[in-house]
């Protein structure tokens, strides 16, 4: 066999490695249930069969594991300062959910030498292979860890309420998103909707806007009606898709799951989604 035909052989199983599909979880405005969106979008596409990885990306006000009801002895810090591997860091939560807990902060990112980068980088890689979906609970805000996880996504889900104020910083993650010339696909989750046709009518303003301005589409990923179950597993530390599994907001992240499964999502690079990331901040 040819060296060159080794070359190609070699090309096509680089070509068809599985490589997890990347969804980022965001919102401009504190409250808009972002993570609880995110931690029971987690659970229903691992009761699907898939291997689901939940990354915590806030690195301030770190609470996934909170609402997952776990208690996390490490997190992602940990693999950057070389104490403990990723698997090592890595805990099972309900539903078979695999999380890595969120860091302290940004400073063990910035203070790794190149070979610490190359470490984690190539462990992460090696996590993303072998996963089929990887969702990340970003702050919220636009701050430069946000920015950053969000344009290394596939998909972008931008959560807002209805109010004015979550409208408005909702449009502005939009707007930072096309203005770093993202080329994954922004859906938005209207959550705390009080009906499905005023959820309906803030996807189509924000929607509408943005197509005029900044000449990007917005697809409606789901509207979420108010639920009082939300409340209530919280105070139980637990998901609500499992505290109760036939109430209306199960139901509505159950049927947002199942779109996201079966949808087919654009890959926005060649490169891996964790090396992107590293490439933002470095």
């Amino acid at each position: 066999m040819t060296q060159q035909r080794v070359a190609q052989i070699q090309q096509i199983i680089r070509q068809n490695t599985a490589s997890a599909c990347v969804l980022a979880v965001t919102g401009g405005k504190g409250g808009s249930g972002k993570t609880n969106i995110a931690v029971n979008l987690a659970i229903c596409l691992a009761a699907e069969g898939k291997r689901v990885i939940l990354l915590d990306g806030d690195w301030g006000l770190a609470n996934v594991d909170v609402v997952m009801g776990i208690e996390s002895n490490f997190s992602i810090a940990n693999v950057m300062d070389g104490s403990k591997t990723l698997e090592q860091v890595i805990q099972i939560g309900p539903g078979g959910v695999e999380i890595i807990c969120g860091a302290s902060g940004m400073d063990a990112i910035a203070n790794m030498n190149e070979f610490q980068r190359q470490r984690i980088l190539a462990e992460l890689e090696n996590l993303q292979n072998s996963s089929d979906t990887i969702i990340i609970d970003t702050a919220a805000g636009i701050g430069k860890s946000v920015i950053g996880f969000c344009t290394a996504a596939d998909h972008t889900l931008v959560v807002t309420t209805p109010e004015p104020a979550a409208m408005t910083d909702a449009y502005a993650m939009i707007k930072v998103l096309a203005m770093s010339n993202y080329q994954g696909r922004i859906s938005l989750i209207v959550n705390m909707a009080d009906s499905m046709a005023e959820g309906k009518l803030v996807h189509r303003q924000i929607a509408r806007v943005a197509q005029q301005f900044l000449g990007i589409t917005v697809c409606q990923a789901a509207v979420i009606v108010r639920d009082e179950h939300v409340g209530l597993a919280v105070k139980k530390r637990r998901p609500v898709v499992l505290a109760y599994p036939k109430a209306p907001v199960t139901s509505s992240i159950l049927t947002l799951a199942a779109r996201l499964g079966k949808g087919s999502t654009v890959k926005s690079g060649n490169d891996g989604f964790f090396r992107k990331v590293a490439n933002f901040f470095f």
